[in-house]
């Protein structure tokens, strides 16, 4: 109010200047008045003591911005639990936000090998947001991961999520003989099996799952956030100097029906696996790849035979260049190591770029650095996902 009365004194020394005329009138506006931001008009008249406050019925455009702007969510704190392999990952999500802090686990074993596991500081975390960003690189792992990630929602927190980069079971996905298990199910079932917070059910975040139909598989007790890698391909080809003429390959109608839609902006060649005698050949069922730098697009890649096929089959059709990216690089039993690089412009030879993001931390540590691999990391969508 005392910035308010002296701009109304200084409002009546102004109508002394205008006492030589019969009736003058001054208007201003008062962006705020008090806590309230409304639009305020101030009139006088000359020759009487009298001074009017009037509120306009709707605020000024500039003022209609300015609260706009200041209503801005803010960002939603996580606290980010992580497994001895996502260490380096976590660090980099971390390093995403400010929003999300890291807190450790003592991961130990009794002499038995049996997990001994421990929270730290676990009553400082009620009534957070909290993440689990979990590796289930091998069954060996999984178990004692599971018994932290049905500990933390019970902890009191207001929410959970289990950020799971790599669905590992997810070509298990269904039964093509009487006595198959399909263990896409059983781990879904796990999964959607997680304590329910003060919050509500678990989120689950993962990359690319091998089948969208698996997101069929997990109960109405756990919430699925299905995310992909894909943009970060789509970036990384923007940057490149050949960049207008890209074509995408598919190495089978699987992958075109997976990833098509996302890459629709792009020349398509689709390939496809023909039977021969006893041998499967590859061979490109449409699409033309001469002249063209061709990036072979799959979710996952394990031995990488089909990969190489494909690359070969490009190659002999024209192709100046062949690169490659799955969002999950697998390579059981150091297979990565099948994988050249084309030395500048040889195609038939090797790959020019293989891409792989750092959902499998066990493979990053092997290729890091080698060519022709380059890694793309989650960081930036896992913490973008994080405030969902």
């Amino acid at each position: 109010m005392a910035a308010i009365s002296a701009q109304l004194a200084s409002f009546k020394s102004f109508s002394s200047l205008l006492n030589d005329k019969k009736c003058s009138r001054f208007r201003c506006q008062i962006k705020s008045f008090g806590n309230q931001h409304s639009n305020w008009s101030v009139e006088f008249l000359s020759g009487k003591e009298s001074v009017h406050l009037i509120r306009n019925s709707s605020p000024p455009i500039s003022m209609a911005a300015s609260a706009a702007g200041s209503a801005v969510k803010p960002a939603k704190k996580v606290c980010l639990f992580y497994c001895a392999e996502t260490e380096v990952l976590a660090k980099r999500i971390a390093a995403e936000s400010d929003a999300i802090e890291l807190r450790s686990i003592n991961w130990r074993t009794f002499d038995d090998g049996f997990p001994n596991l421990f929270i730290p500081n676990a009553n400082g975390i009620r009534g957070q947001n909290v993440a689990f960003l979990a590796s289930f690189s091998s069954p060996a792992v999984i178990f004692e991961q599971l018994s932290v990630i049905y500990a933390l929602p019970k902890l009191f927190i207001s929410s959970f999520t289990l950020v799971l980069p790599f669905f590992p079971t997810g070509t298990s996905e269904r039964m093509e003989d009487e006595g198959d298990v399909a263990t896409a199910f059983t781990l879904a079932r796990i999964l959607s099996h997680i304590p329910t917070s003060r919050g509500g059910p678990t989120s689950l975040v993962t990359f690319d799952i091998h089948a969208l139909q698996e997101r069929f598989y997990f109960g109405d007790t756990i919430l699925p956030c299905f995310e992909s890698g894909i943009p970060l391909l789509k970036n990384r080809l923007q940057k490149l100097p050949d960049s207008d003429k890209i074509s995408i390959a598919f190495p089978d109608d699987g992958a075109w029906k997976r990833f098509h839609k996302q890459l629709q902006h792009f020349p398509t060649i689709v390939c496809n696996k023909v039977r021969i005698g006893d041998q499967r050949i590859v061979r490109i069922k449409e699409g033309d790849a001469t002249g063209r730098h061709v990036v072979i697009v799959d979710d996952l890649v394990q031995s990488g035979g089909t990969l190489i096929e494909c690359q070969k089959v490009l190659a002999a059709s024209g192709a100046t260049k062949i690169s490659a990216y799955v969002t999950h690089g697998i390579f059981p039993k150091s297979s990565w190591q099948r994988f050249e690089h084309d030395n500048g412009g040889q195609p038939e030879k090797g790959l020019t770029y293989f891409w792989i993001t750092d959902s499998c931390p066990h493979t990053v540590k092997q290729v890091k650095c080698k060519r022709p691999f380059e890694i793309l990391s989650l960081s930036g969508s896992i913490a973008a996902a994080l405030q969902v």
